[in-house]
């Protein structure tokens, strides 16, 4: 994943544990789902967009 090995990964998670506590993780990982979210429903309105104007131009 990232080119990260299990041991990165577990420092990151325990730096992560330490600043934000245990309570905070659960909501941050919620905001961090929205915005995934978010994310690919815009890119696929902007993928949509590309296919609608290049239909355009075909016609």
């Amino acid at each position: 994943m990232f080119g990260l090995g299990m041991q990165e990964i577990l420092v990151i998670a325990l730096i992560v544990l330490l600043l934000f506590g245990g309570k905070k993780i659960p909501e941050l990982m919620k905001g961090l789902g929205k915005g995934v979210k978010s994310f690919k429903e815009g890119m696929n309105e902007v993928s949509e967009t590309f296919e609608e104007k290049k239909d355009e131009k075909e016609l």
